[in-house]
């Protein structure tokens, strides 16, 4: 047992808090970083070892035709938008230096394998990256949203059948945090026995 180990990974655990991608700024982690983040999601459990995530990174230069599709997907399920709408659904694309879409497939490998299963991989992926990225110092959120069901952000990304865009992580610098930070349950409110039922 090495309690000294457990205890260092359960401090790094409950010193992540989720910063909004607005309050993240430049600079983003480095080339060798982002790699360090990347190589975490591999410890992910996989069962099958059908690797049912992926990660497209949206580079500075992207960023427009992101806002565009962000844009786009506003007016796809409110053609009633107002301009102003508009144009913070496209700001959105600009926030924090590092930005990148995660993606989950329905379809690779053993097709038993359920998906759910297959997001509950992607899930264990997602903590092990957030928390090289804390560990590294920086700010990370998870996001959705409506868009990211839409056609024209399917497109952008070239996602195909089965292919299910899950969320956005961001990382960068933190400017910012809120006052207080939210309160952590404790495992007696989500921790219960099994009573079987005759």
């Amino acid at each position: 047992m090495n309690q000294a180990l457990a205890d260092t990974v359960g401090s790094l655990m409950q010193s992540r808090r989720t910063i909004l991608p607005k309050r993240l700024v430049a600079p983003g982690p480095d080339t060798v970083q982002l790699q360090q983040i990347f190589a975490a999601a591999a410890s992910a459990p996989d069962h099958g070892q059908v690797r049912p995530w992926r990660f497209v990174v949206v580079p500075q230069e992207a960023r427009a035709a992101l806002a565009q599709a962000f844009g786009a997907a506003l007016r796809e399920r409110d053609p009633q938008a107002a301009a102003e709408q508009v144009l913070q659904a496209q700001e959105k694309a600009h926030r924090a230096p590092c930005l990148m879409l995660v993606v989950v497939n329905a379809n690779c490998g053993d097709l038993g394998i359920d998906l759910y299963e297959r997001i509950v991989s992607t899930g264990c992926a997602l903590q092990n990256m957030l928390l090289v990225a804390t560990a590294l110092g920086y700010g990370s959120a998870l996001t959705s949203g409506k868009a990211l069901r839409s056609t024209v952000l399917r497109a952008l990304f070239g996602l195909e059948a089965g292919e299910h865009a899950l969320c956005f992580i961001s990382i960068g610098n933190i400017a910012s945090r809120k006052q207080s930070p939210r309160q952590r349950p404790v495992p007696n409110d989500y921790v219960s026995n099994l009573t079987p039922h005759p």
